[in-house]
């Protein structure tokens, strides 16, 4: 008996098997839908920034020689 998984776009019924061409999606169709939504940012990945990560932290920034404007000083 093989494995039986729901598309995740129509909920329709998806053999897990070799010969599947689109699995986990039922069809091209399906498998182009949710390209589409992570194209347009509808599905993303959550991202803290290192800042919000706690690991960049400010102060240090500071203490180790980097100031604003002082990008292009020599």
């Amino acid at each position: 008996m093989s494995l039986v998984v729901q598309c995740p776009i129509c909920q329709s019924s998806v053999p897990w098997t070799d010969d599947a061409k689109f699995k986990p999606f039922c069809s091209e169709r399906c498998k182009l839908i949710d390209l589409g939504d992570w194209a347009s940012e509808k599905h993303v990945i959550p991202v803290k920034s290192p800042f919000e990560a706690g690991l960049l932290d400010p102060d240090l920034l500071d203490d180790a020689g980097f100031e604003q404007d002082d990008f292009f000083k020599e």
